[in-house]
């Protein structure tokens, strides 16, 4: 008896009820049997609702729970304009659903709503979170807070934040037949089995350290007492003016900031997304006065070799059990920077855990994780993150 069974579908109808059943039917014949959890991601080219209402309809009353991208992720390789779904049976492993709503108004609330509603239903301890985010609304690293303030400090939590096909008009989770806006999915597991994760992003500093003199939640007013825009045009010799127009978002994610973290061998990458007339910068998430900040350099190579080592880690982590299902939280950065390179990535991480084994992914506006893809229960730090690869491997011992 296989105690992790997993299926995958995809599809791309143009009709988006037929396109869910059918992504949906393929997971659940690859798994001959009633799932305990489905998973969907789904492009926002098809209609929402009409699509997960077809997930719904052959769903067997199966927990459904997903959301929109850019870009999905399966074991086939990286597609766009598609819905994918993973099907899970095991008799080892318990998911127990969260959801938390107005992110808008109270990202952390949101974030502890979810995870209170995990803890209060699930059957026993719960080992990992799984968190899914509204991409665009709230704060991505206030709600990450907000999961901690109720699993704790150094409680393992991996996901990603639903995106929108580049749009940035409106992202999507999913929640059973509800296709909810301004919402968070926590999904916590619980029993015996094995897992792993790996978190790594492959960027490289380039130029001085620089702190963070004046900042107020994501906007970096000042780096060094002077402009924060200055960074890039001591780099780049290019007028403010220059990069307050649409360039920088486009520069960004080749040069996107790092962070230095304490306990953490690798910086944490920030996104920065507009640039105004003062020279302030906003950036994808908060950025505290007083941290040290480095302007970063982004190469497909190394981005690759990034999917690698996060796989290794991942693998190592399971301490021997099998590799059974594979989960890819990849920052749309990584997506745009790879570009027709995009698959090898990918293939990285299958070469490490497993050309067969089922994956499932998208391309994410942001990713959860611990820092280093540590596991540590006196270190984790689980935190939000840009253009990193994350991985969530569930494995089972023979």
């Amino acid at each position: 008896m296989e105690l992790i069974k997993t299926g995958i579908g995809k599809s791309n109808n143009a009709n988006s009820e037929k396109a869910g059943q059918e992504a949906c039917q393929q997971a659940i014949d690859q798994v001959g049997g009633k799932p305990n959890l489905i998973m969907v991601f789904s492009s926002v080219f098809l209609d929402q609702e009409k699509m997960l209402k077809g997930v719904n309809l052959v769903a067997q009353g199966a927990m459904v729970v997903g959301c929109s991208d850019s870009g999905e992720i399966t074991t086939q390789g990286s597609v766009r304009g598609h819905v994918v779904v993973m099907a899970i049976v095991s008799d080892q492993i318990k998911f127990t659903v969260g959801l938390g709503k107005n992110v808008k108004a109270n990202s952390i609330k949101a974030g502890q709503d979810a995870a209170e509603e995990v803890i209060k239903n699930a059957p026993e301890k719960i080992s990992l979170f799984v968190s899914l985010l509204e991409g665009l609304t709230g704060n991505g690293a206030a709600i990450v807070r907000g999961f901690k303030t109720v699993l704790g400090e150094h409680f393992p939590i991996i996901g990603g934040s639903a995106g929108d096909d580049f749009a940035f008009k409106k992202t999507f989770v999913y929640f059973q037949d509800q296709v909810l806006n301004d919402a968070v999915i926590g999904i916590g597991l619980s029993g015996k089995f094995s897992w792993g994760l790996g978190v790594k992003h492959g960027w490289e500093s380039i130029g001085l350290p620089m702190e963070v003199t004046k900042s107020e939640g994501a906007v970096i007013k000042e780096l060094d007492n002077k402009p924060a825009l200055s960074i890039y045009q001591d780099y780049f010799g290019k007028r403010a003016e220059e990069l307050i127009k649409e360039p920088i978002a486009k520069m960004a994610y080749t040069y996107p900031l790092g962070r230095t973290i304490k306990d953490s061998s690798e910086l944490l990458i920030v996104d920065v997304v507009i640039a105004n007339e003062k020279g302030e910068i906003t950036c994808a998430a908060e950025v505290p006065e007083g941290s040290e900040i480095r302007l970063m350099l982004g190469d497909p190579e190394k981005a690759i070799q990034a999917a690698k080592e996060a796989a290794e880690n991942a693998l190592s982590q399971l301490n021997g059990a099998t590799p059974k299902a594979i989960f890819i939280f990849d920052c749309m950065a990584r997506h745009k920077l790879l570009g027709a390179q995009v698959n090898e990535e990918i293939q990285a991480v299958q070469n490490v855990l497993g050309k067969e084994t089922p994956l499932i992914g998208f391309y994410t506006y942001g990713e959860q994780a611990p820092l280093g893809g540590n596991i540590n229960p006196n270190i984790c730090n689980s935190a939000f993150h840009n253009e990193t690869i994350c991985l969530l491997v569930l494995g089972e011992k023979h």
